[in-house]
């Protein structure tokens, strides 16, 4: 009995650990300026930190923000990320943020997952459509928004926004890491480097080989 109790216990302790660490860890200082020079430094959060004496306001800031994406592409979008990578003083902090411009009716924000992030979309201009797929059994939950309007996309789960206006369009969100990383579907399962065998993806998608070998020369 004593041991059925203890492996209770022992599997409690092992889920409440993986969910403790599902997220960015909270920070155990008021900031660590991220550098790629390990000299002098100490590594946390996969960068290491600044001495915080040498911190400057410039580690916590970004200019340029107001300039539109250039959306003359294939899915007329673009996507500014303010990320670690941009804003140093990020690091451990646990949050960054994206400016997406869309271009007039058609822009697209292809279906796409953030693994380590959920994300919080505020419109400032235009009107988008906008969704989300559950896990099994695959529920779409979608809304159209204008100016003004906010909506959440969970961590993990595929997403995307559509400008469905007939002007640019223009949305900021916040995402609850400071390296939320994001995964296109389409790119990620016809473009992967090497390619997935086409007998997978004929089978997956019911799709002829063909068509398949197509897709997949086309990302």
């Amino acid at each position: 009995m004593k041991g059925a109790y203890f492996l209770v216990a022992f599997v409690f302790l092992a889920l409440s650990s993986s969910f403790a660490l599902a997220f960015d860890p909270s920070p155990l200082q008021d900031f660590c300026v991220a550098i790629n020079d390990p000299k002098d430094g100490v590594l946390v959060n996969g960068k290491f930190c600044k001495d915080p004496m040498l911190a400057t306001e410039n580690d916590f800031s970004f200019s340029g923000l107001n300039i539109p994406g250039n959306t003359s592409n294939q899915i007329g979008s673009n996507v500014t990320l303010l990320n670690v990578d941009k804003i140093p003083g990020l690091n451990t902090l646990g949050i960054s943020l994206a400016r997406i411009d869309f271009a007039p009716y058609g822009g697209l924000n292809p279906p796409h997952t953030h693994p380590r992030a959920t994300e919080i979309l505020v419109v400032l201009k235009g009107t988008l459509y906008v969704g989300f797929v559950t896990s099994n059994p695959n529920r779409l939950i979608t809304k159209v928004l204008n100016a003004g309007d906010v909506f959440v996309f969970p961590i993990g789960l595929i997403h995307f926004q559509f400008n469905i206006g007939e002007t640019n369009a223009v949305a900021i969100a916040g995402l609850s890491s400071q390296n939320p990383g994001v995964i296109t579907i389409a790119n990620a399962v016809f473009g992967s480097n090497p390619p997935i065998n086409p007998d997978v993806l004929t089978k997956a998608f019911q799709l002829d080989k063909n068509v398949v070998n197509y897709l997949q020369k086309l990302f």
